[in-house]
């Protein structure tokens, strides 16, 4: 069974020790763990932070640009 990309309500409860939404999230401040606000404001943080499976992105390709510009550089 594969588990759910973010953490439930009640994991972030668990986790920040606070059931309010704001408090939550400056619990998650303090800890240092990443979390967007959802459309209601309630936290929510991917699984993969808490479980220490964080993958870094690729670093964006660079844009083509013509030899004239890159030259002014």
């Amino acid at each position: 069974m594969i588990a759910p990309t973010f953490l439930s309500d009640d994991d972030v409860a668990t986790l920040t020790g606070r059931k309010v939404r704001k408090l939550q999230a400056e619990q998650l401040k303090k800890m240092g763990i990443p979390f967007y606000l959802n459309a209601v404001g309630r936290p929510v943080v991917a699984r993969s932070i808490v479980e220490g499976r964080v993958q870094v992105a690729a670093a964006p390709a660079p844009r083509w640009q013509p030899k004239v510009l890159q030259q002014a550089r």
